[in-house]
């Protein structure tokens, strides 16, 4: 099962597509461009349709996904946790 979807190994996190992700489930992901499998741990509650990290995230580092600049972390976050509006804050301003 496929539990979240990454574009491009270059990107820093992936899409959850399943209903449920608590903190502790295993997850299997699939790397689109590769046609990979990845696996980690969630370390948060993750919504459908949400961010998963999939690289060490440090406060100013910028977030790829779809192979795009989405903008820079202002908290750190390990590979499993949420990103989201409470971590992630555009470049823009």
């Amino acid at each position: 099962m496929i539990h979240f979807v990454v574009h491009d190994d270059g990107d820093s996190v992936g899409v959850v597509v399943v209903e449920g992700v608590s903190a502790g489930d295993d997850l299997s992901g699939w790397v689109m461009d590769q046609d990979t499998d990845i696996s980690f741990k969630a370390i948060d509650d993750i919504p459908i349709g949400h961010k998963l990290a999939i690289k060490p995230l440090a406060t100013d580092d910028t977030v790829i996904k779809y192979g795009v600049d989405i903008g820079r972390m202002v908290a750190s976050v390990e590979p499993g946790g949420y990103v989201h509006v409470h971590n992630l804050k555009t470049k823009r301003w």
